[in-house]
């Protein structure tokens, strides 16, 4: 769910709860017409961890060369794809705190008196 939260404003290409990946398609802001970029996340664990998702960032560059259009892909080295792990993990955290929070209190909310007499025996 903050995978998805996070990388809302791309379009995915597939989304495999099951096998735990995420792939985007290529994405362009619009401020170079010539780049774009590709973003998968792979779930190694269901734990909210640093060493529980692995996300990867591909970058195409393409150049118009005589009417065809040359492209390369490389992975991207930068720093954007350590910033969205962490914003991916940051999020994570709120809603798995969130979530205890809640079940706690529907715990408190559903759990039946233990019915004690004078000499604190059940």
């Amino acid at each position: 769910r903050a995978s998805l939260d996070v990388l809302d404003f791309m379009p995915l290409t597939s989304a495999n709860y099951s096998g735990g990946i995420i792939v985007t398609d290529w994405y362009s802001d619009g401020s170079s017409n010539n780049e774009s970029i590709k973003i998968s996340i792979r779930f190694l664990s269901n734990e909210v961890r640093a060493d529980g998702l692995k996300v990867t960032v591909y970058k195409k560059n393409c150049k118009l060369n005589s009417g065809i259009q040359n492209c390369s892909t490389q992975v991207d080295k930068s720093e954007i794809g350590q910033e969205l792990k962490l914003a991916i993990l940051k999020k994570a955290a709120i809603y798995k705190s969130e979530t205890q929070k809640k079940d706690k209190e529907e715990f408190m909310k559903n759990r039946k008196p233990i019915n004690r007499d004078r000499d604190g025996q059940d």
